[in-house]
């Protein structure tokens, strides 16, 4: 399966205009995908910002050129309805023909709770609420008058009526076994992030594999994408300190699952900002960033979406582009 390299747009850190503008640049740089985060809420609460992915996705399907689009990732299943998400995506399908993916995850507090008045659900609900939110997608994009009526959502004579001709890819995250083996049973893809040890994906990956077995699907024909967090500068202690706005992605899943307020987030990675660079691969080094990016090429991820952390995401696509994505695409034999 051939390679793909990408470019995280960081919902979370940019106001939508220039949001785009950095993913036009990330195209004309030569980068294939452009995956959006989907936050109600950014996890900073001071400078931090959190446009809608939905009507940016429409803005990038007409003012990018090739680029492969998607969420990286949604949650189909507390503040979005999934009839909905079918619409909304079957109506990028149809402006980015074969250029589109929806890649979903079970979500986080500091997004569903403000919005919903709810109290956030327990992981197992969750990822029954996922694989529920993801067969009523699917019979939506499949089905005409569909009557729906599961556990968690309920539908009644509903159809989408513009659909693209080739159905939008399904991208499943995990970050745990069980997730991982419903990726593997119900995606066309699988999405996690880097910058946790090898043995992690190692597991991952395998669960993928056996959730794909026993559905009796083929695991090889699914996508595996990985967020690849890597501050690279010909000024290493830029890079360094580039990472700060990141901090909370130091903290651990127990520490940050539960937070539902920007401002206490701030206040849990600003106590962790020591430990924001740890999450990312830090470096001045071409050969270093490549060495360390192949881990996750030969642990078999073909998809490699580039996750930047500053505020200056022009100097990472210039410097990124002329020292580091050429040799990397060697890696990959791209």
């Amino acid at each position: 399966m051939a390679v793909r390299i990408g470019y995280k747009a960081s919902a979370e850190q940019f106001d939508p205009a220039t949001l785009l503008e950095y993913s036009r640049l990330a195209e004309a740089s030569g980068l294939e995908i452009v995956a959006i985060s989907d936050h109600f809420q950014p996890w900073r609460h001071n400078g931090g910002h959190s446009p809608a992915a939905l009507p940016w996705l429409g803005a990038a399907a007409g003012g990018l050129g090739s680029a492969t689009l998607g969420t990286s990732v949604l949650t189909p299943t507390l503040r979005y309805e999934p009839a909905i998400i079918a619409q909304a995506f079957a109506t990028l399908g149809c402006l980015a023909p074969g250029r589109v993916f929806l890649g979903v995850g079970t979500g986080e507090a500091m997004n569903e709770t403000p919005v919903t008045g709810g109290e956030f659900p327990g992981r197992k609900e969750r990822r029954v609420r996922m694989a529920e939110a993801i067969e009523l997608i699917r019979r939506l994009w499949r089905e005409e008058r569909v009557d729906f009526e599961g556990e968690y959502y309920k539908t009644d004579r509903a159809t989408i009526y513009d659909r693209p001709e080739t159905e939008v890819p399904i991208f499943v995250a995990a970050s745990g076994p069980l997730a991982a083996k419903l990726a593997g049973r119900v995606g066309d893809g699988f999405i996690c992030t880097s910058g946790k040890k090898p043995e992690l994906y190692e597991e991952l990956l395998a669960k993928v594999g056996e959730g794909a077995e026993q559905a009796g699907r083929d695991a090889s024909s699914l996508r595996r994408m990985i967020e690849i967090k890597v501050s690279y500068d010909r000024d290493r202690q830029y890079a360094h300190d580039a990472c700060h706005f990141w901090a909370a992605l130091a903290l651990t899943p127990e520490q940050k699952e539960g937070v539902e307020d920007p401002i206490e987030m701030e206040r849990l990675a600003d106590e962790n900002a020591d430990r924001a660079h740890t999450r990312f691969i830090v470096s001045d080094d071409p050969d270093e960033v490549i060495e360390k990016i192949g881990v996750y090429l030969d642990l078999g991820f073909d998809d490699l979406v580039l996750h930047a952390p500053g505020d200056d995401q022009a100097r990472f696509l210039e410097q990124f582009g002329a020292d580091v994505l050429p040799k990397l695409r060697e890696r990959a034999g791209s």
